[in-house]
């Protein structure tokens, strides 16, 4: 049994980087056949978060027959049967398809290979449906963003995979900074340990905000549509939500994102102090800080210029909006 779903990814908020350092966009979910009606509720739950969708009725060489069709298998089934069934079909991990396996009762959605090549993104995904992504990639371990995980967030595509072993290990020693943009033309030379990111689209605007500890996501959500109405921008434009390291773990500010599909990239003070907005701010006075909404808008922006100047939202949320 083959279903095919070519619905695609809108906003590219949840495609996952693949082993080439691509947007993953095809998916191909690994069923028994006693477990289709799982099968198909979790192709309806993702479906419109990847390009295509197929289910694939098990057999003994159903990964054989399929291997490097798609960009990562979820496999309905035990872990030991898709590790058995796969490890003679692994060659590189810059090549191989990630996998991520999930039980039928949706309790926990494990990448068991490239984690960090669309494995763990799928374990996210699955999360909506109620599993545990259980990942055991370094980064994520720690509790930390990764190089992939930061590409996702700011709706662009990692080029040069292999340049993460060394990138991702200065994530895990606290000694990789803010991404830096490059607006051409130009040319640029890297060497192995610098990774190189590219947009996946060029028009989209940033959402810079800022909050009193503890706002709701609901109170985020209507500062998010209140700033977009003043524009001609609408959720589906925004590359992704910006704010400051300081309020990077706000809660409302996560669960909004969440519900709305878009990811969040947090910049660090000094990062935001080059990119200080024009509207005063009592923060910069009292604790150093920059108005987050102007300085997070401006430093996500492509280029870095302020679409929507800080408004504020119920003495909650401050919104301003950056492209």
């Amino acid at each position: 049994m083959s279903t095919d779903n070519d619905s695609s990814d809108s906003g590219g908020h949840c495609s996952t980087a693949d082993s080439d350092g691509e947007v993953a966009e095809e998916i191909a979910i690994i069923s028994f056949s006693r477990k289709m009606e799982t099968a198909e509720e979790i192709k309806a739950e993702l479906a419109d978060r990847y390009e295509k969708i197929d289910i694939i009725e098990y057999h003994g060489e159903v990964f054989d027959d399929h291997w490097g069709e798609y960009d990562c298998f979820i496999g309905l089934m035990a872990s030991g049967i898709a590790m058995r069934k796969t490890a003679h079909l692994l060659d590189d991990k810059w090549d191989d398809p990630a996998i991520c396996v999930v039980d039928e009762a949706l309790t926990w959605a494990i990448p068991i290979t490239g984690g960090h090549h669309g494995a763990n993104q799928v374990a996210q995904d699955l999360a909506t449906m109620g599993a545990i992504p259980a990942m055991t990639t370094a980064s994520e371990a720690a509790g930390k963003q990764g190089v992939e995980a930061r590409a996702k967030a700011m709706d662009s595509h990692v080029v040069n995979g292999r340049s993460t072993i060394q990138t991702n290990l200065a994530v895990l020693d606290d000694n990789l900074g803010p991404i830096a943009r490059l607006d051409g033309p130009q040319a640029v030379l890297v060497g192995d340990d610098v990774t190189v990111l590219k947009r996946n689209k060029d028009d989209g605007v940033v959402i810079g905000t800022g909050s009193v500890s503890g706002a709701s996501a609901e109170s985020f959500i209507a500062a998010w549509e209140t700033a977009l109405a003043e524009t001609e921008y609408g959720f589906e434009d925004v590359d992704f939500v910006a704010t400051a390291t300081r309020k990077e773990d706000e809660e409302g500010l996560l669960e909004a994102a969440e519900e709305l599909d878009l990811g969040v990239v947090a910049f660090d003070k000094e990062t935001l102090l080059e990119h200080e907005g024009p509207t005063p701010s009592r923060s910069k006075e009292l604790i150093g800080w920059p108005g987050v909404s102007e300085a997070s808008a401006i430093a996500g922006g492509r280029e870095q210029d302020l679409l929507l100047e800080k408004i504020g939202y119920e003495n909650e949320v401050t919104v301003a909006i950056g492209r």
